[in-house]
């Protein structure tokens, strides 16, 4: 994964299958084409603790047209042929990689041309196993620090891999008009810590928002904006004859949040 962070990291997140596989990889063509770092790929699960309506309504769309963990995990390897270069994050949960099996997990997916996993439903204290796993396939399991880590913060930055992702408010993922007024003390403390680039995501939702956190962090993941976007582009994402012209409306869309990282920060 890239190392360098000027300018700041744009990690869109899509889920896959959603609304279609083959839209999926016409997604991620156009997310790298607008800019994109790194892709977090979801994959649709029935109980996703960490993922608001908008997400949950994705999922679900997703689990009614077949997918599943070992297709998400092999819709990757589609989009390699296809072009897909950034490097792509698996994003799941727990119960799916454990039904698998963790090795076959870790096996399918550097296959498939992966470059992380991130298990949001897995606590620190119990990922050592399958951080060591991961370790051993040359895929880094990402770490999650939330503003409620407090004293752990210290332990999950120093054990991060990959790069460190930041919890920008408690509760679900979701669009938020506001964010924490104290999150730009929580990255500053996290950043201390951390010895790999730190990303900041949940609810960051406005190029306006994306603007404010390039100041603080080293990339912004912009989930439940662009999830809302597919749904809202869905009916022509699946019309042959319309795909083209929704692919590159939502195109301009990612172009629009990723526009400010390329602007000068005024502290970097």
């Amino acid at each position: 994964m890239p190392l360098s962070v000027n300018p700041p990291l744009f990690i869109p997140f899509i889920v896959a299958g959603d609304p279609a596989p083959d839209v999926t990889i016409d997604l991620a063509l156009a997310l790298e084409e607008a800019g994109a770092d790194i892709l977090e790929l979801g994959v649709p699960y029935s109980d996703p603790l960490a993922d608001g309506p908008t997400i949950q309504r994705a999922a679900a769309r997703a689990l009614d047209g077949g997918m599943t963990l070992p297709k998400a995990i092999q819709l990757i390897g589609e989009m390699r042929k296809k072009g897909v270069n950034i490097p792509i994050i698996l994003f799941t949960y727990y119960n799916p990689v454990l039904q698998l099996g963790e090795e076959s997990f870790f096996a399918l997916a550097r296959e498939n041309g992966a470059d992380g996993v991130l298990i949001p439903d897995l606590p620190f204290e119990e990922s050592g196993p399958l951080r060591e796993l991961g370790e051993r396939f040359g895929l880094p399991l990402i770490s999650l620090v939330a503003p409620t880590s407090k004293q752990r913060i210290e332990r999950i930055a120093s054990a991060a891999q990959g790069f460190l992702y930041c919890v920008s408010s408690l509760g679900v993922t979701g669009v938020r008009e506001t964010l924490p007024e104290t999150l730009g003390d929580f990255l500053r403390e996290v950043k201390r810590h951390s010895r790999v680039p730190v990303a900041v995501g949940f609810g960051i939702s406005a190029p306006e928002q994306v603007a404010m956190l390039k100041e603080v962090c080293d990339g912004v993941v912009v989930g439940s904006a662009l999830v809302q976007k597919v749904e809202q582009l869905a009916p022509r994402l699946q019309a042959p004859d319309e795909r083209e012209a929704a692919v590159a409306e939502f195109a301009a869309y990612a172009r629009s949040l990723a526009a400010p990282l390329r602007e000068p920060c005024s502290s970097r």
